[in-house]
């Protein structure tokens, strides 16, 4: 929380950033290192210094332009749809079984978290966003509310 740092769904790990706060004109660069954010229509989670660099932190959230600096390309690479995040294991291998034989591949990835060990439960891996997004929309056919794309790390 102490670094230039942010999450974003899908840019790659060690892209930077110019993050803008469009009410304010201030600006700052952070480094993806992270996933997320997980909250409606929301596109970047910025760390604590780069929201106070901004001047965010009252308000929590802002209109904000992102810019590329540098990193890796974020065309390349693999997407899924994460159906769900448990604290116990075994739910998560619950829901990725059940999942598994109509949307493969189907994993379990841990996640230590600040509030602790999770397990995320994705599936898919497709070579585009767009692939992921109609990907999602057959989960949330299928009763699977709470999906969102992801980039696959690997």
């Amino acid at each position: 929380m102490y670094q230039f740092t942010a999450a974003h769904r899908t840019l790659p790990f060690g892209v930077v950033l110019r993050v803008t706060n469009l009410s304010n004109g201030k600006q700052t660069e952070v480094r993806i290192n992270d996933r997320g954010p997980f909250v409606g229509n929301r596109i970047i989670d910025l760390s604590l210094s780069a929201a106070r660099a901004i001047e965010m932190v009252g308000p929590g959230t802002a209109q904000v332009r992102i810019e590329m600096l540098s990193g890796p390309s974020p065309i390349g690479g693999f997407f899924g749809v994460q159906v769900g995040a448990f604290l116990v294991k075994e739910n998560a291998d619950s829901l990725r079984d059940r999942l598994a034989a109509q949307f493969p591949p189907a994993i379990v990835v841990p996640y230590d978290s600040p509030n602790g060990q999770y397990f995320r439960v994705r599936v898919g891996r497709v070579p585009s966003e767009a692939a992921a997004a109609d990907l999602a929309a057959q989960l949330r056919a299928a009763g699977q509310n709470y999906t969102f794309v992801v980039r696959l790390d690997n």
